[in-house]
């Protein structure tokens, strides 16, 4: 990590927290972190630094703030659902700021005795998604290249796009592939598609040039990596007057292939949870 002072995730908490307040009481992960950055005031060098940068992958903030969810849900201020959404539970409605060293020092308390017992089976939902994307993703940078366009074509079908084709050739400015995306049966859309299997972030040099190859081809881009975007590159995208391209990202792009189970099978397991009632014992 380079030297660029980044956040501690309990110095989050109370902003994580604000930032659900704002959004509503409920909020994706990128809605969350997006608002939580806002109110912190990070500047772009902070939100830039990457967690592994010999990996890419989330950066060092989104890294932090999973481990900042993880201790608010078991300290019993926040609930989650399978679709990442998360959200304030009715004892995190109640609460309006946190003593963060509280939330440590129980959350910690917490993990030393499930490590004794070796009950916890549902160790940190955040620490697990950190360690399946992390082997994801080195899969993902080791595969041909080739063998990559051809996942996210099919990852596109998976998403209800047709006539999904990758082209690749050289000379045709970047663009890895095309497709169709129909709404509702009525409506549909040309999209054309590039692929980054980068470690590092994309900049909006790179937007800017997909946005050149798909004028007058299509009336959609998609652009999909590893790695990350710049905040630059968000800008490009969503640039007034320019058509808009859409931005797939490293993390989005291994939770899509979890839903879609493309490579990433998710098992359920459940605990059991045995208590002793004593006063039936004493109705003998």
């Amino acid at each position: 990590m380079n030297d660029v002072a980044v956040p501690t995730y309990d110095s989050m908490m109370n902003p994580l927290l604000q930032a659900i307040r704002d959004l509503g009481g409920s909020g994706t992960i990128e809605e969350i972190n997006g608002r939580v950055i806002e109110i912190m005031g990070l500047s772009d060098d902070q939100i830039e630094v990457l967690h592994n940068p010999d990996k890419g992958g989330s950066t060092e903030v989104e890294y932090r703030l999973g481990w900042t969810r993880t201790y608010l849900k078991r300290y019993g201020l926040l609930e989650n659902s399978s679709r990442g959404v998360w959200a304030l539970n009715e004892s995190g409605r109640k609460v309006e700021e946190i003593d963060t060293k509280v939330v440590v020092r129980n959350v910690q308390e917490q993990m030393r005795k499930a490590r004794k017992t070796k009950t916890d089976d549902t160790i940190d939902d955040e620490g697990l998604d950190i360690s399946w994307q992390d082997e994801l993703l080195d899969v993902l940078l080791g595969i041909d290249p080739s063998a990559f366009e051809r996942l996210i074509q099919r990852l596109l079908r998976e998403s209800g796009f047709s006539q999904v084709e990758v082209t690749g050739r050289s000379g045709d400015g970047g663009i890895d592939g095309r497709g169709i995306m129909r709404l509702g049966g009525m409506m549909s859309f040309q999209v054309i598609f590039q692929c980054k299997r980068w470690k590092s972030s994309v900049g909006a040099s790179i937007v800017r040039d997909f946005r050149g190859a798909m004028v007058g081809r299509a009336d959609k881009g998609l652009l999909v990596t590893t790695g990350t975007f710049t905040k630059e590159a968000f800008n490009e995208a969503t640039r007034d007057g320019a058509p808009a391209i859409d931005l797939i990202d490293g993390d989005q792009l291994m939770e899509m292939l979890k839903e879609f189970n493309l490579g990433v099978d998710t098992k359920i397991i459940e605990v059991e949870d045995v208590s002793i009632n004593k006063e039936w014992f004493l109705t003998l």
